[in-house]
């Protein structure tokens, strides 16, 4: 079977290499820059194995990448649709630039090829492409990825969704999908892209839930670890629930799709409220850190502040949505001094260029404060009893307790987490 992926970002990328480990894939990007690096090896975003996979696999010739889409899609069985969509500073996401692209390459498929559609677009778009290309067939597999340990969790997933318009087109969609999930669960297509709204806004939902309830905790004595394990010992809500109290969700991914669902509930004339309130609780919640540091220092200006990762998540080099770099600027705002430390960023944006960026060591040199952003396992690695001493004021700001095992055993550190009691 030949396949072609379209948009080469982080799905895309994932979902090439992985597919070329069974069939015949060919990766198209109208990027030529995107495409000149893919052919010398280097993909556009890092994930952990990605480029040992696209190389071994193209080595093998079974992975090819192009910006032509007549070469890209002669022949193809099935053309998968992988653009991640952008989102907007209010986390609206444009549909328009990926259905854009998909209007380039669709020419050059074979009529009657079958379109699989992963990228986040708000349901009804499956709808939308049958009604302008009746001569192609359509299907939804909601993107279930996570950056970081994305090829682990595309070649083994615990389930895939598929929304298919016909019962004809399931053999073909079982023989793409079985070798990386042994549960494929068909639905009609408006349920399959109504699904990916669901589950993140219900991940959303759960973490500004926790998140309220650990800020309560912080004033009264209690301590939200506790309250989370009595939470996920209650057998009607269960030990994987999204409960553990810390920072704001973030990224895009999350609140794109609790506004999206909020958006048609303003189309459609339904009155919600908890969906909307969901992206109101976590706004307010990502000022936890700085209003944190100020309840411990009062003013800010001439504070030196270490900040403890840049990337939005670990195992990424992507700066976009990052809550880390959110932070730096209203530091610099207030007039604090901020150095910073990350295993994989080099550069900030323009912006912060006041931003210092350097080894653990000299970030945390004769700062009053260090605020862990980003969970590198370097830092929990890092020989906390001789770091602390460098410190002007041993203050660590950790949301998540990350550092909890290490900075524990430092009797004169200030260890400050979201839902600890004051």
């Amino acid at each position: 079977m030949k396949i072609t992926v379209l948009g080469l970002w982080h799905l895309g990328c994932v979902t090439a290499a992985c597919c070329s480990e069974r069939f015949q894939v060919t990766g198209l990007d109208f990027d030529a820059s995107e495409i000149e690096g893919l052919r010398a090896g280097k993909p556009p975003i890092f994930e952990p194995g990605l480029e040992q996979t696209i190389a071994a696999n193209m080595a093998a010739g079974r992975l090819d990448f192009t910006s032509d889409p007549d070469a890209a899609c002669r022949d193809a069985a099935v053309l998968w649709l992988t653009y991640d969509t952008p989102v907007n500073d209010d986390d609206e996401s444009d549909k328009s630039y990926v259905i854009e692209r998909l209007r380039r390459a669709l020419p050059s498929m074979p009529p009657g090829a079958l379109i699989l559609v992963s990228s986040q677009l708000p349901v009804g778009c499956c709808a939308e492409l049958e009604r302008e290309f009746p001569q192609f067939r359509f299907a939804c597999s909601p993107e279930n990825l996570r950056l970081g340990r994305a090829l682990e969790a595309f070649s083994r997933a615990e389930r895939i969704i598929v929304g298919v318009r016909s019962e004809s087109d399931k053999p073909l969609l079982e023989e793409l999908l079985a070798p990386f999930s042994d549960r494929i669960i068909f639905m009609r297509t408006e349920s399959a892209e109504m699904v990916k709204h669901s589950i993140n806004s219900f991940l959303a939902v759960s973490i500004a839930f926790i998140n309220e309830i650990a800020c309560v905790c912080e004033h009264v004595g209690a301590d939200v670890s506790e309250v989370s394990i009595g939470l996920k010992t209650e057998p009607r809500i269960g030990p994987r629930a999204y409960l553990g109290a810390g920072g704001p969700f973030a990224g895009g991914t999350l609140a794109r799709d609790v506004v999206t669902l909020g958006r048609m509930g303003e189309q459609f004339h339904e009155r919600l409220s908890l969906i909307p309130a969901i992206k109101q609780s976590n706004d307010l919640h990502r000022g936890w850190v700085f209003r944190r540091l100020e309840r411990k220092f009062g003013e800010l200006r001439g504070r030196a502040v270490a900040i403890l990762g840049l990337t939005y998540t670990v195992n990424t080099d992507t700066l976009r949505r990052s809550a880390a770099v959110e932070i730096c600027r209203q530091l610099i705002a207030a007039g604090a001094r901020v150095t910073a430390c990350d295993p994989v960023v080099r550069a900030l944006p323009e912006d912060l260029h006041a931003v210092h960026i350097a080894g653990l060591p000299e970030t945390l040199n004769g700062v009053d404060a260090a605020v862990v952003c980003t969970e590198w396992p370097q830092f929990r690695e890092a020989p906390w009893r001789d770091l602390l001493p460098r410190m002007r004021r041993k203050v660590v700001i950790d949301p998540n307790r990350f550092l909890d095992g290490q900075l524990l055993a430092c009797a004169d550190c200030e260890h400050l987490s979201v839902g600890s009691p004051s």
